[in-house]
């Protein structure tokens, strides 16, 4: 088992607990908004069983049938997740209508915020060594199970501070309400989620700043050769996949250009972890004039 599938494994153990929390506060208070983030958590826990699946598939290494490896899995598992959320908002709205109608009395108030606030500390704690497992290991699912629970923290507070004011003003309207507040912030995260996901799927470049780098190691380290034109990038999981054309002189050997092709390829794995790379050399007769012009 990898370092990120341990992590991911260990989320799932974190989310059991922190759900019993959730609705421990919830069944003692019957409170519509502490009911709305153990919803929330419900989704936690099976995002998090689904991220574990998606990372131990996306490390398999490549076959026959998947030649390019399998590391667009976690990209699948990120949009089930900002399904999940969807879900989950819905179900959220569902009861906080019931609760506006039918208003009742948050019972043992100190002991239900007690609970989630307990929660809330140990989502915080583990949304932040997500983040940088997910950064380190260059893992999708890892980064939107960190988002996850990081929104998840935002909620809780919320929650906490509404049922604070709705104890101190003795509104009752209040608690469905924050409840209703809280499906929103969730459907917004559930749709970045979706959104980031989805352009992974569909092959989105790396962001600019990370192509315009790229175009710098290769011109920095092409001594010999006259342009490289036709630069694309696309990310998939933890890889990132870059080809480009080579135009060397007509009369340079062939083992020369692959010098030059190989001085390009350890400059950019220096740099960036993951890349994959595919150069196609060709003559001068090919040179557009364009692109990232070497002489």
């Amino acid at each position: 088992m990898t370092q990120a599938s341990r992590v991911a494994a260990g989320t799932i153990v974190l989310g059991v607990v922190v759900l019993g929390l959730k609705l421990a506060a919830w069944w003692v208070t019957g409170s519509a908004a502490l009911f709305s983030d153990a919803a929330e958590t419900v989704v936690n826990v099976a995002a998090s069983v689904v991220a574990w699946y998606a990372i131990g598939l996306a490390a398999k290494p490549a076959d026959a049938n998947h030649p390019y490896g399998h590391d667009k899995a976690e990209f699948f598992s990120a949009v089930v997740e900002g399904v999940l959320i969807v879900v989950a908002a819905l179900v959220i709205l569902q009861h906080a209508w019931h609760s506006y109608l039918n208003p009742a009395p948050i019972e043992a108030a100190g002991l239900g915020m007690g609970l989630n606030a307990a929660s809330t500390v140990l989502n915080a704690g583990w949304a932040w060594l997500l983040f940088q497992q997910g950064r380190k290991h260059r893992s999708t699912a890892l980064r939107a199970d960190a988002h996850h629970l990081l929104a998840d923290v935002v909620t809780s507070v919320g929650v906490l501070a509404g049922v604070g004011l709705v104890l101190a003003t003795g509104l009752a309207w209040l608690d469905p309400a924050i409840a209703a507040a809280t499906a929103a912030y969730i459907l917004v995260s559930g749709f970045f989620i979706i959104r980031e996901s989805v352009g992974g799927l569909m092959d989105a470049a790396p962001a600019g700043v990370i192509v315009e780098r790229i175009r710098t190691i290769v011109g920095q380290h092409a001594d010999g050769a006259i342009e490289a034109h036709d630069l694309r990038t696309r990310h998939a999981g933890r890889l990132t996949f870059l080809e480009f054309h080579l135009v060397v002189p007509g009369a340079m050997t062939v083992s020369a250009a692959h010098e030059i092709c190989d001085r390009i390829e350890t400059a950019l794995k220096a740099e960036m972890e993951g890349l994959m790379i595919t150069i196609h050399v060709e003559p001068e007769g090919k040179a557009k004039h364009r692109g990232v012009l070497v002489l």
